[in-house]
């Protein structure tokens, strides 16, 4: 089995915007001719204080075929310098079972999860976009403002805002936000929040005609803020609304948003061309859909396969089994 490392990841194109953009285009149209599946995801208690791991295993077919699962690892109280989420994905071939990769998926992850912002500004802005705030100045926040700053040139301005300034000072070709409720208090015409807040950051006032707000981490925006948008818009709608601690899914197990009130989703934006409204208020719930996290992983390692890069470990002695 090939093992590849975060700098192998990155060499062979894994945080590329553009590439993981094509990848999430074509497993979503995988996912309506029934070629991708999805099972819900499953996590366990760590030893840690409110650490948990989530397994996430998908399939998809075409030029990809794989089968796989991500393992992810959060890790809010850690005794390391090690990031708090730690992600590997291992790869299957669809057809023979057949272990063929291991990835550090991390890098991974933030470019699938920057690419579903992509397409939600693309197709479910109201008003083409032009200003955007980013809250956070993390993994995501990173990847997502190296993918606006690569697919999105008509963009003329990126207000980003922290907890902790001094990691804004870091980021170039930004404009810093050190208040959080002036700089939504601006004409930005999208909010993306990419930050690791347990309570709602995003209320009410920064729902306005002719913005989105495209929520990334796990409890950033209110119940309220949520209510007050005109369209509600999700990259999927599964088994997941029953477990998953986003906003969305915490409303509607708590009775305050029902199913049917869903927009639409990346299929019905992507596919069938659904558009909001010039002065509607969009509020779009990226979950995270581990078939792209498979579909990355499997462009990644067939790179790797080709150039023949990262390190081969032998796991099995090719003798059969009878039992």
């Amino acid at each position: 089995m090939r093992v590849l490392d975060e700098a192998t990841v990155a060499l062979l194109g894994g945080d590329d915007p553009a590439l993981a953009l094509a990848d999430v285009r074509a497993v979503i149209g995988l996912m309506r001719s029934g070629e991708a599946q999805m099972p819900a995801e499953n996590h366990i208690d760590l030893a840690t204080p409110l650490g948990k791991a989530y397994a996430l295993p998908a399939r998809v077919g075409g030029h990809f075929n794989a089968a796989g699962v991500k393992w992810t690892a959060h890790r809010p109280q850690r005794p390391d310098a090690l990031p708090a989420a730690l992600a590997v994905t291992l790869i299957n071939d669809a057809l023979t079972g057949v272990p063929r990769g291991l990835l550090a998926s991390g890098a991974l992850t933030a470019a699938r999860t920057a690419a579903v912002t992509a397409l939600a500004l693309q197709y479910a802005a109201p008003r083409p976009v032009q200003r955007v705030l980013l809250l956070g100045a993390g993994l995501h926040a990173r990847a997502h403002l190296r993918m606006l700053q690569h697919l999105f040139p008509a963009i003329t301005q990126i207000g980003m805002w922290n907890r902790t300034p001094e990691k804004v000072a870091g980021c170039s070709a930004i404009t810093p936000e050190p208040d959080l409720a002036a700089a939504l208090a601006r004409p930005y015409d999208t909010v993306i929040t990419c930050t690791s807040a347990a309570q709602p950051i995003v209320d009410t006032c920064a729902v306005q005609p002719g913005r989105l707000i495209v929520q990334v981490g796990y409890h950033e925006v209110s119940f309220a803020a949520i209510k007050a948008s005109s369209q509600v818009v999700v990259d999927a709608w599964g088994d997941f609304a029953e477990r998953s601690a986003k906003s969305l899914f915490q409303m509607y197990r708590a009775g305050e948003f029902a199913a049917q009130d869903v927009a639409a989703t990346l299929e019905t934006l992507v596919i069938d061309g659904w558009r909001p409204a010039a002065d509607d208020s969009v509020y779009f719930s990226s979950f995270g859909l581990n078939v792209f996290d498979i579909a990355l992983a499997a462009r990644v390692l067939a790179a790797a396969e080709q150039q023949q890069l990262g390190t081969l470990h032998p796991l099995f002695n090719g003798v059969a089994d009878d039992h």
